[in-house]
Protein backbone atom coordinates (compact mmCIF):
# COMPACT_ATOMS: atom_id res chain seq x y z
CA UNK A 1 0.00 0.00 0.00
CA UNK A 2 3.15 2.46 0.86
CA UNK A 3 4.40 2.15 -2.77
CA UNK A 4 0.50 2.83 -4.45
CA UNK A 5 -0.01 5.95 -2.14
CA UNK A 6 3.48 7.26 -3.32
CA UNK A 7 2.85 6.19 -6.81
CA UNK A 8 -0.75 8.17 -6.82
CA UNK A 9 0.06 10.45 -4.31
CA UNK A 10 2.40 14.05 -4.44
CA UNK A 11 5.65 11.87 -5.24
CA UNK A 12 4.19 10.13 -7.74
CA UNK A 13 2.69 13.10 -9.00
CA UNK A 14 6.41 15.24 -8.73
CA UNK A 15 7.71 12.00 -10.46
CA UNK A 16 5.66 11.85 -13.84
CA UNK A 17 6.18 15.95 -13.58
CA UNK A 18 9.92 15.30 -13.73
CA UNK A 19 9.81 12.77 -16.57
CA UNK A 20 7.50 15.38 -18.37
CA UNK A 21 9.81 18.28 -17.85
CA UNK A 22 13.19 16.02 -18.76
CA UNK A 23 11.79 14.69 -22.19
CA UNK A 24 10.38 18.18 -22.80
CA UNK A 25 13.69 19.62 -22.23
CA UNK A 26 15.16 16.91 -24.39
CA UNK A 27 12.78 17.72 -27.08
CA UNK A 28 13.75 21.30 -27.06
CA UNK A 29 17.63 20.64 -27.28
CA UNK A 30 16.81 18.23 -30.56
CA UNK A 31 14.61 21.24 -31.92
CA UNK A 32 17.13 23.79 -30.93
CA UNK A 33 19.58 21.95 -33.08
CA UNK A 34 17.89 21.17 -35.61
CA UNK A 35 17.20 24.75 -36.26
CA UNK A 36 20.62 25.53 -35.92
CA UNK A 37 21.43 23.06 -38.52
CA UNK A 38 19.06 24.09 -40.64
CA UNK A 39 19.94 27.87 -40.19
CA UNK A 40 23.38 27.04 -41.25
CA UNK A 41 22.56 25.69 -44.59
CA UNK A 42 20.36 29.20 -44.95
CA UNK A 43 23.62 30.63 -45.73
CA UNK A 44 26.59 30.16 -47.77
CA UNK A 45 28.96 30.89 -44.48
CA UNK A 46 27.11 29.05 -42.04
CA UNK A 47 26.82 25.78 -44.82
CA UNK A 48 31.09 26.27 -45.64
CA UNK A 49 31.72 26.05 -41.70
CA UNK A 50 29.28 22.85 -41.40
CA UNK A 51 31.30 21.43 -44.29
CA UNK A 52 34.77 22.14 -42.59
CA UNK A 53 33.96 21.17 -38.78
CA UNK A 54 32.13 17.37 -40.47
CA UNK A 55 34.41 16.98 -43.28
CA UNK A 56 37.68 17.84 -42.53
CA UNK A 57 40.73 16.25 -45.38
CA UNK A 58 41.61 12.80 -43.51
CA UNK A 59 36.92 12.20 -43.53
CA UNK A 60 36.97 13.66 -47.05
CA UNK A 61 40.04 11.82 -48.65
CA UNK A 62 38.45 8.40 -47.14
CA UNK A 63 35.04 8.89 -48.37
CA UNK A 64 36.68 9.24 -51.29
CA UNK A 65 38.78 6.10 -51.44
CA UNK A 66 36.12 4.21 -50.42
CA UNK A 67 32.93 5.23 -53.45
CA UNK A 68 35.55 5.19 -56.04
CA UNK A 69 36.94 1.55 -55.23
CA UNK A 70 33.13 0.51 -54.73
CA UNK A 71 32.73 2.19 -58.37
CA UNK A 72 35.54 0.67 -59.88
CA UNK A 73 34.48 -2.52 -59.25
CA UNK A 74 30.33 -1.60 -60.41
CA UNK A 75 31.88 -0.50 -63.61
CA UNK A 76 33.78 -3.52 -64.47
CA UNK A 77 30.35 -5.37 -63.31
CA UNK A 78 28.44 -3.17 -65.94
CA UNK A 79 31.26 -2.92 -68.78
CA UNK A 80 31.78 -6.97 -68.48
CA UNK A 81 28.65 -9.25 -67.19
CA UNK A 82 25.80 -6.60 -67.87
CA UNK A 83 27.65 -5.88 -71.49
CA UNK A 84 27.24 -2.12 -71.32
CA UNK A 85 29.45 -0.85 -73.84
CA UNK A 86 28.71 2.82 -74.01
CA UNK A 87 31.55 4.76 -71.06
CA UNK A 88 29.90 7.95 -72.52
CA UNK A 89 26.40 7.48 -72.18
CA UNK A 90 26.78 5.71 -68.58
CA UNK A 91 28.86 9.02 -66.99
CA UNK A 92 25.36 10.65 -68.84
CA UNK A 93 23.34 8.69 -66.78
CA UNK A 94 25.66 9.02 -63.57
CA UNK A 95 25.00 12.71 -63.89
CA UNK A 96 21.55 13.00 -64.59
CA UNK A 97 20.96 10.41 -61.57
CA UNK A 98 23.26 13.04 -59.74
CA UNK A 99 20.79 16.18 -60.49
CA UNK A 100 17.27 14.76 -59.84
CA UNK A 101 18.88 13.68 -56.47
CA UNK A 102 20.58 17.30 -56.05
CA UNK A 103 16.98 18.52 -56.90
CA UNK A 104 15.18 16.26 -54.18
CA UNK A 105 17.46 18.01 -51.77
CA UNK A 106 16.50 21.62 -53.35
CA UNK A 107 12.61 20.35 -52.80
CA UNK A 108 13.56 19.21 -48.91
CA UNK A 109 15.48 22.39 -48.51
CA UNK A 110 18.74 20.02 -47.51
CA UNK A 111 20.44 21.51 -50.31
CA UNK A 112 23.08 23.92 -48.78
CA UNK A 113 22.76 27.78 -50.02
CA UNK A 114 25.06 29.03 -52.78
CA UNK A 115 26.80 32.16 -52.00
CA UNK A 116 25.53 35.41 -54.08
CA UNK A 117 25.89 35.19 -57.85
CA UNK A 118 27.86 38.59 -57.76
CA UNK A 119 30.19 37.21 -56.10
CA UNK A 120 31.42 34.22 -58.46
CA UNK A 121 30.64 34.98 -62.20
CA UNK A 122 28.51 32.81 -64.59
CA UNK A 123 31.16 32.27 -66.60
CA UNK A 124 33.76 30.23 -63.80
CA UNK A 125 30.57 27.66 -63.33
CA UNK A 126 30.06 27.48 -66.85
CA UNK A 127 33.83 26.61 -67.75
CA UNK A 128 33.84 24.36 -64.58
CA UNK A 129 30.84 22.59 -65.95
CA UNK A 130 32.37 22.02 -69.32
CA UNK A 131 35.39 21.00 -68.33
CA UNK A 132 33.99 18.58 -66.16
CA UNK A 133 32.27 16.79 -68.91
CA UNK A 134 35.12 16.54 -71.19
CA UNK A 135 37.69 15.31 -68.24
CA UNK A 136 34.80 12.30 -67.53
CA UNK A 137 33.51 12.09 -70.85
CA UNK A 138 37.51 11.86 -72.44
CA UNK A 139 38.62 9.59 -69.88
CA UNK A 140 36.14 6.82 -70.73
CA UNK A 141 36.81 7.34 -74.15
CA UNK A 142 40.61 6.89 -73.71
CA UNK A 143 40.28 3.65 -71.81
CA UNK A 144 38.04 2.32 -74.49
CA UNK A 145 40.35 3.06 -76.94
CA UNK A 146 44.13 2.83 -75.87
CA UNK A 147 45.20 0.13 -73.10
CA UNK A 148 45.34 0.16 -69.32
CA UNK A 149 49.05 0.79 -69.56
CA UNK A 150 48.90 3.94 -71.91
CA UNK A 151 45.65 5.24 -70.24
CA UNK A 152 48.06 4.84 -66.78
CA UNK A 153 50.70 7.06 -68.96
CA UNK A 154 48.24 10.01 -69.65
CA UNK A 155 46.77 9.75 -65.95
CA UNK A 156 50.16 10.31 -64.66
CA UNK A 157 50.79 12.86 -67.04
CA UNK A 158 48.15 15.12 -65.12
CA UNK A 159 50.08 15.48 -62.03
CA UNK A 160 52.71 17.69 -63.85
CA UNK A 161 50.07 19.48 -65.48
CA UNK A 162 48.31 20.52 -62.26
CA UNK A 163 51.72 21.66 -61.05
CA UNK A 164 52.26 24.22 -64.19
CA UNK A 165 48.94 25.31 -64.45
CA UNK A 166 48.25 26.07 -61.30
CA UNK A 167 51.61 28.36 -61.41
CA UNK A 168 50.29 30.09 -64.69
CA UNK A 169 46.85 30.91 -63.15
CA UNK A 170 47.64 31.34 -59.78
CA UNK A 171 51.49 32.12 -58.78
CA UNK A 172 51.42 28.93 -56.65
CA UNK A 173 54.40 27.27 -56.37
CA UNK A 174 55.57 23.71 -55.17
CA UNK A 175 58.70 23.21 -52.84
CA UNK A 176 61.46 21.37 -54.10
CA UNK A 177 61.56 17.98 -51.92
CA UNK A 178 57.40 17.82 -52.72
CA UNK A 179 58.60 17.73 -56.47
CA UNK A 180 61.11 15.39 -55.76
CA UNK A 181 58.03 13.28 -53.96
CA UNK A 182 55.58 13.57 -56.81
CA UNK A 183 58.65 12.54 -59.37
CA UNK A 184 58.84 9.81 -57.19
CA UNK A 185 55.41 8.74 -56.94
CA UNK A 186 54.75 9.06 -60.71
CA UNK A 187 57.94 6.60 -61.45
CA UNK A 188 56.38 4.08 -59.06
CA UNK A 189 53.14 3.75 -60.20
CA UNK A 190 54.48 3.93 -64.24
CA UNK A 191 56.74 0.71 -63.12
CA UNK A 192 53.67 -0.69 -61.19
CA UNK A 193 50.53 0.00 -64.05
CA UNK A 194 52.24 0.53 -67.22
CA UNK A 195 52.53 -3.03 -68.92
CA UNK A 196 51.52 -2.28 -72.44
CA UNK A 197 51.44 0.65 -74.66
CA UNK A 198 49.40 -0.44 -77.23
CA UNK A 199 47.70 2.76 -78.97
CA UNK A 200 46.41 4.11 -82.02
CA UNK A 201 45.88 7.16 -83.47
CA UNK A 202 42.66 8.30 -82.62
CA UNK A 203 43.00 7.04 -78.95
CA UNK A 204 46.55 8.57 -78.31
CA UNK A 205 44.24 12.02 -79.45
CA UNK A 206 42.01 11.54 -76.86
CA UNK A 207 44.45 10.78 -74.33
CA UNK A 208 46.17 13.70 -75.00
CA UNK A 209 42.92 15.70 -75.17
CA UNK A 210 42.15 14.77 -72.12
CA UNK A 211 45.22 15.95 -69.90
CA UNK A 212 44.51 19.06 -69.57
CA UNK A 213 40.64 19.08 -69.06
CA UNK A 214 41.15 16.97 -66.34
CA UNK A 215 43.91 18.84 -64.59
CA UNK A 216 42.08 22.06 -64.79
CA UNK A 217 39.20 20.68 -63.73
CA UNK A 218 40.69 19.62 -60.31
CA UNK A 219 41.96 23.28 -59.69
CA UNK A 220 38.54 24.36 -60.47
CA UNK A 221 36.89 22.70 -57.98
CA UNK A 222 39.41 23.35 -55.35
CA UNK A 223 40.29 27.23 -55.91
CA UNK A 224 36.00 27.92 -55.93
CA UNK A 225 35.50 26.18 -52.98
CA UNK A 226 38.78 27.38 -50.63
CA UNK A 227 38.64 30.87 -52.50
CA UNK A 228 34.69 31.49 -51.94
CA UNK A 229 31.86 30.44 -49.85
CA UNK A 230 31.18 27.46 -52.01
CA UNK A 231 30.39 23.86 -50.53
CA UNK A 232 30.23 20.83 -52.41
CA UNK A 233 26.84 20.08 -53.25
CA UNK A 234 25.94 23.60 -54.12
CA UNK A 235 28.75 23.74 -56.58
CA UNK A 236 27.31 20.64 -58.01
CA UNK A 237 24.04 21.51 -58.43
CA UNK A 238 24.83 24.85 -60.36
CA UNK A 239 27.59 22.82 -62.69
CA UNK A 240 25.83 19.87 -63.46
CA UNK A 241 23.18 20.87 -66.06
CA UNK A 242 26.06 22.10 -68.09
CA UNK A 243 28.18 19.34 -67.18
CA UNK A 244 25.01 17.07 -68.82
CA UNK A 245 24.37 19.98 -71.87
CA UNK A 246 27.80 18.89 -72.94
CA UNK A 247 27.82 15.23 -72.34
CA UNK A 248 24.83 14.87 -74.54
CA UNK A 249 26.01 15.21 -78.07
CA UNK A 250 29.74 13.51 -77.00
CA UNK A 251 28.13 10.47 -76.63
CA UNK A 252 26.90 9.99 -80.31
CA UNK A 253 30.35 10.94 -81.38
CA UNK A 254 32.39 8.80 -79.02
CA UNK A 255 30.60 5.83 -77.89
CA UNK A 256 29.65 3.24 -80.44
CA UNK A 257 26.30 2.68 -81.82
CA UNK A 258 23.87 0.36 -80.49
CA UNK A 259 22.71 2.22 -76.98
CA UNK A 260 19.31 2.34 -77.84
CA UNK A 261 18.81 -1.42 -78.91
CA UNK A 262 20.60 -2.48 -75.38
CA UNK A 263 18.54 -4.94 -73.63
CA UNK A 264 17.32 -2.58 -70.54
CA UNK A 265 15.51 -5.25 -68.70
CA UNK A 266 15.17 -5.22 -64.81
CA UNK A 267 18.58 -6.55 -63.94
CA UNK A 268 20.55 -4.20 -66.38
CA UNK A 269 18.81 -1.21 -65.16
CA UNK A 270 19.05 -2.13 -61.88
CA UNK A 271 22.34 -2.78 -61.98
CA UNK A 272 23.13 0.87 -64.00
CA UNK A 273 21.04 3.01 -61.37
CA UNK A 274 23.15 1.23 -58.59
CA UNK A 275 26.84 2.51 -60.54
CA UNK A 276 24.46 5.77 -61.16
CA UNK A 277 24.23 6.13 -57.48
CA UNK A 278 27.80 5.49 -56.88
CA UNK A 279 28.76 7.93 -58.98
CA UNK A 280 26.47 10.71 -57.51
CA UNK A 281 28.64 9.89 -54.48
CA UNK A 282 32.04 9.91 -56.25
CA UNK A 283 31.33 13.07 -57.67
CA UNK A 284 30.15 14.42 -54.01
CA UNK A 285 33.33 12.76 -52.09
CA UNK A 286 35.55 13.94 -55.21
CA UNK A 287 34.24 17.37 -54.34
CA UNK A 288 34.63 17.34 -50.72
CA UNK A 289 38.02 15.99 -51.15
CA UNK A 290 39.32 18.78 -53.05
CA UNK A 291 37.73 21.28 -51.28
CA UNK A 292 39.54 20.23 -47.79
CA UNK A 293 42.83 19.66 -49.56
CA UNK A 294 44.16 20.45 -53.32
CA UNK A 295 44.27 19.45 -57.33
CA UNK A 296 47.40 17.77 -56.04
CA UNK A 297 46.70 16.20 -53.26
CA UNK A 298 43.51 14.41 -55.13
CA UNK A 299 45.65 13.24 -58.25
CA UNK A 300 48.10 11.69 -55.61
CA UNK A 301 44.89 9.84 -53.87
CA UNK A 302 44.16 8.55 -57.02
CA UNK A 303 47.48 6.78 -57.44
CA UNK A 304 47.02 5.58 -53.91
CA UNK A 305 44.04 3.76 -54.72
CA UNK A 306 45.59 2.16 -58.45
CA UNK A 307 48.85 1.05 -56.09
CA UNK A 308 46.37 -0.18 -52.78
CA UNK A 309 43.98 -2.48 -55.50
CA UNK A 310 47.36 -3.70 -57.29
CA UNK A 311 49.03 -4.81 -53.95
CA UNK A 312 45.19 -5.66 -52.61
CA UNK A 313 44.56 -7.92 -55.31
CA UNK A 314 48.45 -9.58 -54.78
CA UNK A 315 48.13 -10.47 -51.08
CA UNK A 316 44.15 -11.14 -50.76
CA UNK A 317 43.48 -12.54 -53.98
CA UNK A 318 47.03 -14.48 -55.01
CA UNK A 319 47.30 -12.73 -58.46
CA UNK A 320 50.50 -12.18 -59.66
CA UNK A 321 51.11 -8.60 -61.23
CA UNK A 322 55.27 -9.44 -61.43
CA UNK A 323 57.68 -8.64 -58.66
CA UNK A 324 58.30 -5.40 -61.20
CA UNK A 325 54.61 -4.39 -60.38
CA UNK A 326 54.91 -4.55 -56.58
CA UNK A 327 58.51 -3.17 -56.47
CA UNK A 328 56.83 -0.18 -58.19
CA UNK A 329 53.49 -0.33 -56.26
CA UNK A 330 55.72 0.05 -52.62
CA UNK A 331 58.21 3.01 -53.96
CA UNK A 332 54.67 4.95 -54.81
CA UNK A 333 53.40 4.27 -51.77
CA UNK A 334 57.05 5.33 -50.13
CA UNK A 335 56.97 8.70 -52.13
CA UNK A 336 53.10 8.99 -51.02
CA UNK A 337 54.21 8.87 -47.69
CA UNK A 338 56.90 11.79 -47.56
CA UNK A 339 54.20 13.81 -49.93
CA UNK A 340 52.21 13.60 -47.26
CA UNK A 341 54.41 14.28 -44.27
CA UNK A 342 55.63 17.08 -46.39
CA UNK A 343 52.09 18.62 -46.83
CA UNK A 344 51.15 18.12 -43.23
CA UNK A 345 53.98 19.78 -41.99
CA UNK A 346 53.55 22.61 -44.82
CA UNK A 347 49.91 23.01 -43.11
CA UNK A 348 50.80 23.12 -39.81
CA UNK A 349 53.36 26.03 -40.15
CA UNK A 350 50.55 28.00 -42.31
CA UNK A 351 48.17 27.37 -39.00
CA UNK A 352 51.09 28.58 -36.80
CA UNK A 353 51.91 31.90 -38.92
CA UNK A 354 48.12 32.45 -39.34
CA UNK A 355 48.00 32.92 -34.63
CA UNK A 356 48.30 36.50 -33.79
CA UNK A 357 51.27 37.34 -32.34
CA UNK A 358 50.12 39.69 -29.38
CA UNK A 359 48.09 37.20 -27.85
CA UNK A 360 49.16 36.05 -24.75
CA UNK A 361 47.45 34.44 -21.79
CA UNK A 362 45.53 36.35 -19.63
CA UNK A 363 47.63 35.23 -16.56
CA UNK A 364 51.42 36.61 -17.93
CA UNK A 365 49.72 39.57 -19.15
CA UNK A 366 48.39 39.92 -14.94
CA UNK A 367 51.67 38.95 -13.86
CA UNK A 368 53.46 41.61 -16.22
CA UNK A 369 51.16 44.46 -15.19
CA UNK A 370 51.48 43.88 -11.11
CA UNK A 371 55.90 43.60 -12.04
CA UNK A 372 55.46 47.10 -13.38
CA UNK A 373 52.90 48.28 -10.63
CA UNK A 374 55.53 47.10 -8.15
CA UNK A 375 58.57 48.63 -9.68
CA UNK A 376 56.31 52.15 -9.75
CA UNK A 377 57.68 54.60 -7.31
CA UNK A 378 55.02 57.00 -6.11
CA UNK A 379 56.13 60.93 -5.51
CA UNK A 380 57.50 62.82 -3.06
CA UNK A 381 53.68 63.42 -0.53
CA UNK A 382 55.52 65.63 2.00
CA UNK A 383 53.79 68.86 2.71
CA UNK A 384 55.66 72.15 1.91
CA UNK A 385 57.52 74.37 3.89
CA UNK A 386 55.93 77.42 4.73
Amino acid sequence: MGFLDYLFGNGGRKFIKRKDSDAGEAGRALEELRGSLYNDLRTSEGAKRQQQRYCGPVMAMTFNFMVAVGIILGNKLIMGRVGFKFPIFLTLIHYCCSWILLAIFKALSLLPAAPPARTTPFSSLFSLGAVMAFASGLANASLNHNSVGFYQMAKIAVTPTIVIAEFLLFKKTVSFHKVLALAVVSVGVAVATVTDLEFNFFGACIALAWIVPSGVNKILWSNLQQQTNWTALALMWRTTPVTIFFLVPLSPLLDPPGVLSFKWDIHNTSAILISALLGFLLQWSGALALGATSATSHVVLGQFKTCVILLGGYFLFSSDPGWTSICGAVTALGGMTVYTSLSLKESREKASDQLPKHSLPLQKLKSTEDENNSRYIPPDQTPAVV
